[in-house]
């Protein structure tokens, strides 16, 4: 039975993670081979730096260089192994626990019994480290003030421990010298006596400034049977209001060791979600890298925390290195052992809405901050997890505020009742640099966050249409008028079929402000409204004649964001010369990738079964982009791709981009497993696989397994057996 812990295992890697918004995740680690945890963590979206260090002395106080001679990550712990002089070679294991903790395990082996101590030690700024503040109690205890780019503050608490008491600890406060993991640069290598540091905290001076030293020490005597020491560092943060529903799963350590405990967190995760084998090896290995990125950044709302932070939209515009999408992955979530997770997910975001009932673009602790968000597809994702997982009460929560959202966006974005939606601004969209928006402003690329271009986008635009018809349908359940969004549906839907549609190109466009006629300009988004029921056989031929052109979107690596005969197009992320960080002229973006497999799949339930083909076709070429040079043990998810090599935004520094969804693709097209309002399709789309297994998929009361061989597949669900042929879906009620 495959392992997907040690299935994902690599020497390239390092993001560790616990599933609650604690990360080990630094954009461009400097220190990895350094022991401990050096670089930058997150927690709660706030970038904490440095975290602690290991120095090795010898029984006189001198210091043991540690060279690391190889590096092994699990999604569940880091190993690093190092040779230090007099023959000891020792073995450290970084992992990341709830709570915010950091541990870092050691074992020692020596050709001889020796004696060595152990210091675990940090450096922080110490301005941020309020003054008188710091003790010891069983741990070296302070608080610390962290603030993100918009100076939003947060202040917590670290506790710096040696698992079985420390052998001796001492703090102090010392003017600036180097912010390095530098044994000989601390003040405590004058301090170290008798083979011990003096046992105390010196939290004092003329000013905080400078930097906050603070050490724990224990002292190990290597035996023939080797020698062990644990320590760790814990973050939490100074408000009960995040802490609130915090409860991890109970876990008993397994081998006796801290890293066991770990890895029996992640074997509870993987087992929670449906079980996937496949004789493609890239979909098999992607399907469980993806489901190791959702619980690494995605799944803290599950635990019920509709304050939590690490729910934001971006965090990787700002510290933390993966970004996270709400909508995408209430899809994905939807597919685990229960719908708590997924809920989360929305009620995260519903749950903080503001009085006039836009959302905030970022959710962070105490402080909601950030522009009014709306570009996404909450309908769409409100319908999936209905799909998998109804829930009268749940629609009853959630429905009211979706509906207040509503009717922000008709209020506010459609003020003229055109029944299409203004795009205000391009980092509204996420979507910036880009020739839609210079097509009704040349400078649009100048103004930031004021430039009020009002263009009526077309993703927006299906984007409340598909909300509109949520609404619609889950009018009952929640309390609603169904008339109201029936009508509101009908508006955009003719907006779209006669402003929007351009027969004559075969394409549907963003439209000009004040009735000012199409752009005309060719982007992936304009492919939106082929996942809707807006689209009819009339529209499918556009489809074929520019989503499948090679000249225009089907690159090796498609689906580029802009097509390729745009005239500022960039396979390059070049924008006007300049390489940019989130281009959108030409480069092939997860996201987008995500929502044309569902408008190519839906298109071909419009009496175009060859685009069967073409779906499975796209599925394949989008995951194996997530390659790093088709290597099938180094899967990534960077925010975008160059469309004709496949190489990754490496640059960036932000791999696992959260902003798309996949492991639900393979589900629904390559697996086949669909749920709807009345039921379960199950029917595989054309991959090319000799075989697929999948088992443990629970959803509308049902548990389903398919297994496909070649063109056949079998569905066993309640103790019924049907055998079926590709293309011949099975149909389960319920």
């Amino acid at each position: 039975m495959l392992d997907p812990i040690e299935h994902l295992a690599r020497d390239d890697k390092w993001y560790l993670g616990a599933g609650d918004g604690t990360l080990f995740a630094p954009a461009f680690p400097v220190w990895l081979d350094t022991p401990g945890f050096w670089d930058e963590a997150t927690v709660y979206q706030y970038a904490f730096a440095p975290l602690f260090t290991v120095t090795v002395l010898d029984a006189g106080g001198q210091e043991i260089p540690a060279r690391a001679t190889s590096r092994r990550w699990t999604p569940a712990d880091l190993t690093v192994t190092y040779k230090l002089g007099s023959g000891i070679t020792a073995t450290e294991v970084r992992t990341v626990h709830p709570g915010g903790v950091f541990v870092s395990e050691w074992r020692f082996s020596a050709f001889a019994p020796v004696c060595i101590h152990l210091v675990a030690w940090t450096a922080q700024e110490g301005a941020s480290v309020p003054m008188g503040e710091a003790e010891w109690k069983d741990a070296l205890r302070f608080p610390r003030m962290l603030s993100d780019r918009r100076e939003q503050p947060l202040r917590v608490r670290a506790a710096l421990a040696c698992a079985g008491g420390a052998t001796s600890w001492a703090a102090y406060r010392s003017e600036r010298s180097a912010l390095q993991p530098v044994w000989r640069f601390t003040p405590f290598v004058e301090k170290w006596h008798a083979g011990a540091l003096p046992r105390e905290v010196r939290d004092e001076g003329l000013s905080p400034d400078g930097l906050f030293y603070a050490a724990v020490h224990r002292a190990v005597d290597i035996g023939y049977q080797g020698a062990s020491a644990v320590f760790a560092m814990k973050i939490t943060a100074d408000d009960d209001a995040l802490r609130e529903g915090d409860a991890s799963r109970a876990v008993r350590p397994t081998h006796g060791t801290v890293a066991g405990a770990s890895r029996r967190r992640w074997h509870a995760w993987f087992e929670r979600v449906p079980q996937l084998r496949c004789s493609d090896p890239y979909i098999e290995t992607y399907y469980w890298y993806r489901w190791y990125g959702l619980h690494l950044n995605a799944t803290a709302a599950g635990h019920g925390n509709q304050r939590w932070p690490s729910m934001c939209e971006g965090p990787g515009f700002f510290h933390q290195p993966i970004s996270y999408s709400a909508p995408c992955h209430a899809r994905e979530l939807r597919w685990l052992d229960d719908p708590a997770h997924a809920q989360g997910v929305l009620r995260t975001f519903f749950g903080n809405q503001k009085d006039d009932g836009s959302l905030h673009g970022r959710i962070y602790a105490n402080h909601l901050t950030g522009t009014d968000y709306y570009h996404a597809d909450w309908g769409g994702a409100l319908m999936a997890l209905d799909a998998a997982w109804p829930d009268d009460a749940f629609m009853a929560e959630l429905y009211p505020a979706m509906a207040r959202f509503a009717d922000w966006m008709v209020r506010t974005r459609d003020a003229g009742a055109t029944g299409m939606f203004d795009v205000v601004d391009q980092y509204e969209t996420g979507q910036e640099f880009m020739s839609r928006y210079q097509a009704v402003d040349s400078d649009a690329d100048r103004y930031g966050w004021e430039n009020r271009i009002r263009l009526k986008g077309i993703d927006v635009t299906v984007y409340a249409y598909v909300l509109f018809r949520a609404l619609e349908r889950y009018a009952v359940r929640g309390g609603g008028d169904a008339v109201k969004w029936s009508t509101l549906a009908a508006r955009t839907r003719d907006a779209v079929r006669h402003e929007m549609w351009d027969a004559k190109s075969g394409m549907f466009s963003d439209v000009r402000p004040g009735g000012k006629g199409r752009t005309g300009v060719k982007a992936a988004v304009c492919f939106y409204p082929y996942f809707t029921d807006i689209v009819d056989e009339s529209h499918v031929k556009g489809l074929r004649q520019s989503l499948l052109n090679p000249k225009r979107f089907w690159s090796d690596f498609p689906v580029p964001s802009s097509s390729l005969d745009d005239p500022l197009f960039s396979a390059e992320a070049e924008w006007k010369g300049k390489r940019h960080a989130c281009p959108w002229n030409g480069r092939t973006w997860p996201m987008t990738n995500s929502h044309l497999v569902e408008a190519l799949a839906a298109a071909a339930r419009l009496g175009a079964p060859t685009l069967r083909k073409h779906t499975g076709d796209l599925i394949k070429r989008f995951v194996r982009m997530m390659f790093h040079d088709g290597d099938l043990r180094r899967p990534n998810c960077f925010e975008h791709y160059n469309p004709f090599t496949g190489q990754a935004s490496v640059y960036r520094g932000i791999d696992d981009y959260q902003h798309s969804w996949v492991a639900d693709l393979i589900l629904q097209y390559v697996a086949g497993v669909r749920p709807h309002e009345h039921g379960v399709t199950i029917d595989p789309f054309p991959c090319g696989l000799d075989q697929l297994t999948l088992t443990g998929v629970r959803i509308r009361g049902r548990t389903i397994e398919v297994r496909i061989v070649g063109d056949r597949f079998t569905v066993i669900s309640g103790g019924d057996r049907i055998e079926s042929a590709l293309g011949d879906a099975v149909e389960l009620s319920g």
